[in-house]
């Protein structure tokens, strides 16, 4: 876990690996209630038996979405940021989904700032997102991530 006192630093830090979140379990519970709650029941994700038999990968898969939703959870287990009011997620950009994420994987990030502006009143911070699988080869997610962080004043 890294602190970072004032996120206008990350100026001095682009292109720079900054931290690597510790792993998570991608639980097939955890598969189903993302299927419950975006309405995503394709068969892949949530048919334990029919994978076994019909996948490619012989086991349900995580949504794409699913782990891209988890950037923000594998960030806050990676960096701790202080003096800020709030941080607001912007949004996204060139997002891809690599290589599945398996049930019971394990997945972790690794996080490089990319750009540093100030914007609406706070900094804006693009971060280029690899989560990768425990054991892959290739990562099964890369994303930039944009969040505008409030400094207190």
């Amino acid at each position: 876990m890294i602190t970072i006192d004032d996120v206008r630093t990350l100026r001095n830090r682009i292109g720079e690996e900054i931290a690597v979140s510790d792993w998570l379990e991608i639980s097939q519970e955890r598969i189903n209630q993302f299927a419950d709650a975006t309405g995503d029941h394709q068969w892949i994700h949530v048919d334990v038996a029919r994978a076994a038999v019909e996948s490619p990968f012989k086991v349900t898969i995580a949504h794409g979405f699913l782990t891209l939703s988890l950037i923000s959870t594998l960030v806050r287990g990676a960096m701790q940021f202080n003096n800020l009011r709030m941080a607001i997620n912007y949004g996204s950009n060139r997002v891809r989904f690599i290589t599945p994420v398996p049930s019971g994987s394990r997945i972790r990030g690794r996080f490089a700032p990319a750009a540093v502006d100030e914007a609406g009143g706070g900094v804006q911070v693009t971060w280029q997102a690899t989560i990768e699988r425990e054991g892959a080869d290739k990562p099964c997610c890369v994303a930039e991530w944009i969040v505008r962080y409030y400094p207190r004043t």
